[in-house]
């Protein structure tokens, strides 16, 4: 890699070229697979074909196609992005490196979130500039969502915006050096649903030898639709659109209908006679798989990769506060989420009373809501990786408040994503409709946990006790940190 003030390196592929930003150079919108354009929406990613010249790498490219997406009365513009940016060439990623031109540093490989219909690289919240100033090459990337990424299609592959993330992956080893970056120390992580799709990874066998670490921010182990599931949410995007349930047909559907179709799809009921929704029906996408990741880690795929995970504690609340139904919550609310969430809802109900005691109505509300789709899922996959002792396993829950929406919003779903990215002084993020709240963020938290995920990355150990099937070890994180054996039994022993 050379010095000059517009950084270019030769890959694989090609050559591109970023910019310096102080410390950091910057390369975006680089491609690991070939455009997905009509049938190849729904086939596996194929390589890139080479390009000539240099290639432009210093501004955003487009997005998966997605609806824009909002949650109630809080602005998750920087969690979500703007919405679609149009082309079809946006299996892309984004490199973030020191300018200092060091090599074998420590790589780290982000999925974002977004319910598995929206996100991209381009929302501010993933700006990898303080993993570049502590010495991590930092990846981004974008995959296949909503219709074309997990869609289940007779004739098509299963999960394909996973498998874009593996394609990712082995352009990472395959070209990371050149940024300065070591292929045999990555660091996969990601957050919801993201987090659930590395979690898929980590249980995917063809990924192994692909990344050595991953973290799993509020994602879930026992998140994938089973086969029977995926075929409800095909038969009704079939009829939305008009046509039969099969590859040949969606291939010919534009971008814009699919995506509008997905949109039509909330709301389905996925219940059957042998499992539940995992998603309880907050989204028609999520993994398909006839083993859930957490079973598959049980059996020891995975069991060569160190694995940090948790969940924030007030996870729930993202899905009642910005939209009303929070402090209006009623006692049926709260049987109904639990009917939504476990087979014996009044015993789900009655331990959570119990555990929690002073509770309102719209804690115990949020609180099983939080456990049904990340907490029982997390807490799964930890015990699945940690009966493995060829690495180890380290959990986490982040407890820190945000004041928004006039002090409710609390320690919910993706809060802690500032502090991962230090970048929790961003004003975009602070005020009172904005994720972090009216006050200033404090900025020795942020310090803290976004060394700690460095330290993760570089060395496989956070800084405190691995998780066991035992203790259960986990890091409370908030302005104070206070490690805790097994801070949820009461509550996990009831979704056994």
């Amino acid at each position: 890699m050379n010095q000059h003030p517009d950084p270019v390196v030769t890959i694989a592929q090609g050559t591109v070229r970023g910019l310096r930003r102080g410390r950091t150079l910057t390369f975006q919108n680089i491609p690991y697979a070939a455009p997905p354009r009509g049938a190849d929406r729904f086939a596996p990613p194929r390589p890139h074909e080479p390009w000539q010249g240099v290639r432009d790498a210093t501004v955003p490219g487009p997005t998966a196609p997605q609806a824009e997406r909002r949650l109630g009365d809080i602005d998750m513009t920087p969690y979500f992005g703007t919405g679609w940016s149009r082309g079809e060439d946006y299996l892309t990623v984004n490199v973030f490196t020191p300018a200092t031109g060091a090599g074998d540093l420590p790589v780290m490989v982000f999925v974002h979130g977004g319910g598995f219909v929206a996100g991209s690289t381009r929302a501010t919240l993933y700006d990898g500039s303080a993993f570049a100033r502590d010495g991590v090459v930092l990846v981004t990337l974008n995959y296949r969502l909503g219709i074309a990424g997990f869609l289940d299609l007779p004739g098509a592959p299963a999960n394909r915006g996973l498998l874009d993330v593996v394609a990712a992956l082995r352009w990472v080893r395959e070209n990371v050096a050149a940024f300065g970056g070591d292929p045999h120390n990555v660091t996969l992580f990601g957050q919801s649903a993201g987090a659930t799709v590395v979690g898929g990874v980590l249980a995917t066998p063809e990924a192994a030898g692909l990344f050595r670490r991953a973290i799993v921010q509020s994602g879930s182990g026992l998140g994938a639709f089973t086969p029977e599931q995926a075929a409800r949410v095909t038969s009704a995007a079939g009829a939305a659109l008009g046509i039969e349930p099969l590859v040949d047909a969606f291939a010919g559907i534009p971008d814009e209908r699919l995506v509008e179709a997905a949109g039509h799809l909330a709301g389905i009921d996925l219940r059957t006679g042998t499992h539940g929704d995992p998603l309880i029906g907050l989204s028609p996408f999520s993994l398909v798989l006839d083993t859930q990741p957490a079973v598959s880690v049980a059996a020891g795929i995975g069991a060569h990769v160190d694995l940090l995970l948790g969940t924030n504690t007030e996870e729930g609340n993202l899905y009642l506060v910005p939209v009303g139904k929070y402090a209006a919550s009623t006692a049926a609310d709260v049987d109904e989420t639990a009917a939504r969430s476990h087979p014996d809802p009044g015993r789900l109900v009655e331990t959570y009373r119990g555990s929690r005691p002073g509770a309102s109505l719209a804690e115990l509300r949020s609180a099983i809501m939080a456990d049904a789709l990340f907490g029982v899922g997390s807490r799964a996959l930890a015990d699945a990786h940690a009966a493995h002792p060829r690495s180890a396993t380290y959990a986490y829950e982040f407890a820190w408040r945000s004041h928004a929406l006039g002090g409710e919003l609390g320690a919910t779903h993706g809060v802690e994503l500032p502090f991962v990215f230090d970048l929790a002084d961003r004003a975009e993020l602070i005020g009172p409709n904005a994720l972090l709240g009216p006050d200033q963020a404090p900025a020795a938290l942020a310090t803290r946990v976004h060394r700690t995920w460095v330290r993760f990355a570089r060395t496989g150990d956070p800084g405190w006790d691995p998780y066991d099937t035992g203790r259960r070890a986990t890091m409370r994180i908030d302005t104070e940190w206070t490690q805790v054996d097994d801070p949820r039994g009461q509550e996990r022993q009831a979704w056994t």
